[in-house]
């Protein structure tokens, strides 16, 4: 029973730490971002065919976060011209799991069930306009199952993305 216990302790463990965050980032080693001043969020796209996800609300969201953590680095947004421009999608996929765990006489026997969730990415760029070049990108997801979750986590991943911005060379 304890062993059965402790296997079962363990794969939700496991399970926790797949539906983690990743963020990965990428950037122009030949960029002085020193020189960036300002931003403008140009575009920004939803690709969710979850009404959760696919809102005004969402876009709003996704683009206030982005303005807070950029105006933290010290950028101020504009409307006109700026030093970079934003450009953000975001979308979900749903794509299923599978998850064993003890099952039968003593724990002897494994149980395996197919488990459909979400997956969430968020793709931020940053662009130059005077060269139209991608200066700097995050990509960050979540296999939060739950929509209206994976909305409420959107902040958390635009906050940690930006963690990496201006990058260290």
């Amino acid at each position: 029973m304890k062993r059965t216990a402790i296997s079962f302790l363990l794969i939700v463990l496991a399970a926790s730490v797949v539906r983690a965050q990743k963020i990965s980032t990428e950037f122009d080693e030949t960029k002085n971002f020193s020189t960036y001043r300002t931003f403008a969020i140009r575009d920004g796209q939803l690709n969710s065919k979850n009404p959760a996800l696919n809102s005004e609300l969402t876009k709003k969201k996704i683009e206030d976060e982005i303005e807070r953590a950029l105006t933290a680095k010290g950028l101020t947004r504009v409307t006109g011209a700026s030093d970079l421009n934003v450009r953000y999608q975001f979308g979900s996929a749903r794509k299923v799991e599978r998850e064993a765990y003890p099952a039968g006489w003593r724990g002897l026997g494994t149980r395996v069930v197919r488990v459909p969730y979400n997956e969430g990415s968020l793709v931020i760029d940053l662009r130059d306009p005077s060269t139209r070049s991608l200066v700097w990108r995050s990509i960050a997801s979540d296999s939060e199952r739950d929509p209206a979750k994976l909305a409420d986590k959107l902040d958390d991943m635009v906050r940690k993305s930006f963690e990496k911005y201006p990058p260290k060379k």
